[in-house]
């Protein structure tokens, strides 16, 4: 089955009751049983809900996996691969990633006896300095947040299985549409599925995708006990993004070449973050693994100076000034006052994280609108510029 197809039917049946095409929302916490134990497959809308396993049947076939589990939310996702580890476990993470993650490691696990390295995994000896017989789990961002650079999945996951330590790999920029992580080697596929399984900014889900069984069932284990489940309305609304999921993300990828080169070619700018670009450090790397490159775009300024970028980011006017990423809208954000505040400036700055970087998520809008938008927001550096000299 082609991917445009496992999107439409992967997973899916029509309602065996009604004969339904679309899944129902079955909006209910329990479930009768004939007896103690003689039920239908549903005891409590925690444990498992009909719409709930749709979207998970669908969320693993989508990412040639064997078992979805969906969560509350992309985080809450997280938490659940973060409670396999035991205390004195060490993780071995990408050093430029979204903050509530590296907040998640940092502020809540690092409590609990779990340690996390954030390393840049294209710097061989940097990561050799971190392994050890402690290290239990790779997490891998790629591409990055914000900066959008690229990690070998193919690469990580043959030393991180060299020392039996499970790769989980936040696949939600790229979305399955675009990357595959579980066919380069990688234990778990995470998403925030808020971004482009959803694709329309109206639900908050996340989810898991593996094909270990052993591993599933800790997993399920893990999404029953602690109960971080979304809701079956959300699950519907994921279940109905997803069957445009390659339109939108394709349409958005060839809106998002054009923008990046418009960018470059800006004299306010100083740098454009874009995997697409052959001098890109990791454009090798994106050509091997992913389909497209993707829909985000980050770049900084010149002047690097954040009330600068804020010219910029409240005078757009397709651009929406918000968090998340992902949606049929396009988006801008700034990542140093938004999403990756949590993260001490001086870790930023160690990335390449400037006060004056700002974040494109493109959507699907007509692309010369998007490019007007974004040249009459620069066009106002340029009077400034004019009115200082």
């Amino acid at each position: 089955m082609k991917f445009g197809t496992k999107v439409i039917h992967a997973g899916i049946e029509p309602d065996p009751t009604t004969g339904a095409i679309m899944t129902p929302i079955y909006q209910t916490s329990t479930y009768a049983q004939a007896s103690p134990g003689d039920h239908k497959g549903y005891e409590y809308a925690r444990t498992q809900n009909p719409t709930r396993s749709v979207l998970e049947r669908n969320l693993a076939a989508l990412e040639d996996g064997n078992y979805g589990i969906a969560f509350s939310s992309g985080l809450a996702a997280m938490d659940a691969v973060l409670k396999l580890l035991q205390p004195g476990d060490e993780i071995v993470s990408t050093n430029d990633l979204y903050g509530g993650s590296y907040r998640q490691m940092v502020r809540i696990y690092e409590k609990f006896g779990i340690k996390a390295h954030f390393v840049n995994f294209n710097e061989p000896q940097a990561v050799a300095r971190v392994v050890n017989a402690r290290t239990k789990l790779f997490w891998v961002e790629t591409p990055t947040n914000p900066m959008l650079g690229l990690v070998d999945i193919e690469q990580v996951c043959e030393l991180a299985h060299q020392h039996n330590a499970l790769v989980c790999v936040d696949n939600t920029f790229a979305s399955p549409y675009l990357q595959t992580p579980l066919n380069l080697g990688a234990d778990i596929v995470l998403h925030s599925a808020t971004k482009y399984l959803g694709g329309h900014s109206d639900v908050v889900l996340g989810a898991l995708v593996v094909r270990d069984k052993e591993l599933a069932d800790q997993l399920y284990f893990l999404q029953n006990a602690s109960g971080a489940v979304p809701g079956p309305q959300d699950c519907f609304l994921v279940l109905r993004g997803i069957k445009t999921l390659h339109l939108r993300v394709e349409r958005a990828c060839q809106n998002a070449v054009q923008i990046a080169n418009f960018l470059r070619d800006q004299p306010e700018i100083a740098n454009v973050y874009y995997p697409g670009f052959e001098s890109h450090p990791g454009h090798q790397i994106a050509k091997k693994q992913m389909r497209h490159f993707g829909a985000m775009v980050s770049f900084d300024l010149k002047s690097d100076s954040f009330e600068q970028a804020k010219k910029v980011l409240i005078h757009t006017h397709y651009f929406t000034l918000a968090e998340s990423l992902g949606g049929v809208e396009s988006l801008i954000g700034h990542p140093a006052s938004m999403t990756h505040a949590s993260i001490p400036r001086e870790e930023r700055l160690k990335v390449g994280l400037t006060d004056s970087l700002i974040r494109l998520s493109v959507g699907v809008e007509d692309v010369s609108d998007l490019l007007d938008d974004l040249k009459q927001a620069l066009e106002l550096l340029k009077e400034a510029n004019v009115a200082v000299v």
